[in-house]
């Protein structure tokens, strides 16, 4: 298994995996909204013998406070075909994607997911605590990649497509 940046010609595996993953098209007509507003900051697909198994996106979240806006990333969507879930395609698409944020400099990463899932990769729902979002609770998890990075909060805008 290969993970790689996507790039043209993915879009209607990554659709088509997503609807399976998610029972339904409303993740990937979010992923179609992201790229077409250039919301994407990465986008990763993992491809085993020339089928994409899985993908990965983030786009930019911008962190309002005290008059002024701090950069992170949201993660959303993340998807494995159901025959691949439970093998490690996921948990490798996460971990290159927080290597590939890392390299990009960004500060820190947040997702609405699973509590039992994310935490493995050091996201917290204590770190999303300092946090002003439409989310709460223990699946909003987030993960600093520079420390320090959320310890003085604020509020968080996700990009339009998310309709939030």
């Amino acid at each position: 298994m290969v993970i790689r940046d996507a790039r043209e010609g993915d879009q209607l595996a990554v659709a088509r995996l997503t609807d399976l993953a998610f029972a339904g098209p409303d993740e990937s007509a979010l992923i179609a909204r992201l790229r077409d507003d250039g919301d994407v900051l990465i986008e990763l697909v993992a491809e085993d013998a020339g089928e994409i198994v899985g993908h990965i996106l983030f786009s930019p979240l911008p962190v309002e406070r005290d008059g002024a806006t701090a950069e992170a990333a949201a993660l959303a969507p993340m998807a494995v075909l159901p025959g691949r879930q439970r093998s490690g395609v996921g948990s490798a698409l996460v971990k290159a994607g927080l290597d590939a944020c890392r390299a990009k400099g960004v500060p820190a990463v947040v997702v609405l997911g699973h509590p039992d899932y994310y935490p493995r990769f050091g996201f917290t729902a204590e770190a999303a605590a300092t946090l002003q979002a439409p989310f709460s609770g223990p699946a909003f998890m987030a993960l600093e990649l520079t420390p320090g990075a959320l310890e003085h909060g604020g509020r968080v805008r996700y990009a339009k497509a998310f309709g939030l």
